[in-house]
C-alpha cells in the first residue's frame, strides 16, 4: 500500500474533473445576445413597416420614382432623397477609398518610424470629432472657399464639355450634394484609412521581403502581396465607411441645401438625402401620410444598406471561389 503511494503522482488525490458549469453559462449568455440582437433587428423592420404601411398602400410603388414633395397637399415621393443619398455616398466613396488607401500605404511602408505614431493617432482622433462640427465648418467655412476655388473654375473648363458638363453645371453656390459628398468623404477617411491599416500591418513580414527580395517595388507589393491578403479586411473598411456616409445626417443636414427638387443632374445643384429630410422634418411631421412618408424613408434607407452588405458579402464569397479555383 505504502509502494502505491510511494509511486502515485504528488497532489494526485486532490485533482477532480473540470466543471463544465462555466462553459454552459458563457455559451448560453452568448447565445441569448445573438438572440437579443435578431429579436431587436426584427422588430426595428417590423415597427419601419406598419408606420410606412399609410404610405405603402396610398402610393405603392411609385413613392420611389416620384420626385414630388408636398406635405400641405398629402403628395409625397422619394425619388430626391434616395438620388441624393446614394450620389452623396458615391462620391465620398470616389474620393475616400483611394486617399485612404494612400494613407494607409504611407503610414506601413513609406512613413519614418518617429512620425508613423503620431500621423497615425492624429488621423484617428478626425473620426472622434462629431458630425454637428463638420457640418457647421463645412457651412460657414468649407462651402464658400469650395464655390470660388473649385466649382467655378471646374464649371467653366468642363460645363461645356457635352453630357459630362451637365454633372458641373449651374451656378457655384457652395451648399449642394457635391459640397455634401466631399464633406462625408472627410469624415469617412479616417474610418476606412484606420481599418485599412490595421489589416495591412498583419500580413506576414516573410511575404513582403519575398517580394521585395526578388525585385518588386512598394507598389507591387502592395497591390500583388498585401491587397489579396487583406481583401476581407480592405472590403469591410470601405463598407464601414459607407455605412457611415449613408447613415450620416447633422453634416449633410448643414450642406446639402434640403430642397426637394430635381430640376437637373449637376452636382452643383442643392438637394436632399434621406437622413437630412427625417431632421428636418420628422419633429414638425403632422400625423398621418407625412410621419408614414418619413417612416418609409427611414425603411428605404434600411433596405439600401442592407442591399450594401448583402453586395459585399457576395463579392467576399466570388474572391474566395476565385483563390479556391486557382
Amino acid at each position: 500500500m505504502s509502494d502505491i503511494n510511494l509511486m502515485s503522482p504528488p497532489g494526485s488525490h486532490a485533482q477532480r474533473a473540470p466543471s463544465r458549469l462555466g462553459d454552459i453559462v458563457f455559451g448560453n449568455l452568448a447565445r441569448l445576445a445573438a438572440i437579443v440582437t435578431l429579436l431587436l433587428l426584427g422588430g426595428i423592420i417590423v415597427s419601419l413597416i406598419v408606420a410606412s404601411l399609410p404610405t405603402i398602400h396610398q402610393f405603392g410603388l411609385s413613392f420611389l420614382w416620384s420626385a414630388e414633395w408636398d406635405p400641405p397637399s398629402n403628395k409625397f415621393g422619394a425619388l430626391v432623397p434616395i438620388y441624393g443619398t446614394i450620389v452623396t455616398s458615391f462620391i465620398a466613396l470616389l474620393i475616400a477609398v483611394p486617399v485612404s488607401f494612400g494613407i494607409a500605404l504611407f503610414l506601413t511602408e513609406l512613413s519614418p518610424a518617429w512620425l508613423r505614431r503620431p500621423l497615425g493617432i492624429a488621423i484617428e482622433l478626425l473620426a472622434a470629432i462629431p458630425s454637428i462640427v463638420y457640418g457647421m465648418w463645412g457651412l460657414l467655412v468649407f462651402a464658400p472657399i469650395f464655390a470660388t476655388y473649385f466649382e467655378k473654375p471646374v464649371g467653366q473648363v468642363l460645363g461645356s464639355i457635352p453630357i459630362v458638363g451637365a454633372l458641373f453645371q449651374g451656378a457655384p453656390i457652395g451648399i449642394g450634394i457635391l459640397c455634401a459628398g466631399v464633406i462625408l468623404a472627410i469624415m469617412i477617411i479616417p474610418y476606412i484609412a484606420s481599418v485599412m491599416r490595421d489589416v495591412f500591418e498583419v500580413t506576414p513580414v516573410l511575404l513582403k521581403e519575398s517580394a521585395y527580395g526578388i525585385g518588386c517595388t512598394t507598389w507591387e507589393v502592395m497591390w500583388k502581396i498585401v491587397l489579396p491578403f487583406t481583401k476581407s479586411g480592405v472590403i469591410g473598411g470601405v463598407m464601414l465607411g459607407l455605412g457611415r456616409a449613408l447613415g450620416e445626417t447633422m453634416a449633410v443636414t448643414f450642406v446639402i441645401g434640403n430642397t426637394n427638387l430635381l430640376s437637373d443632374v449637376s452636382l452643383f445643384s442643392p438637394g436632399n438625402s434621406i437622413t437630412s429630410a427625417l431632421a428636418n422634418e420628422f419633429a414638425e411631421a403632422s400625423p398621418g401620410l407625412h410621419t408614414a412618408a418619413l417612416m418609409e424613408l427611414g425603411l428605404i434607407l434600411f433596405v439600401i444598406t442592407f442591399i450594401v452588405l448583402a453586395i459585399s458579402k457576395i463579392m467576399l464569397l466570388r474572391l474566395e471561389k476565385r483563390e479556391g479555383a486557382k
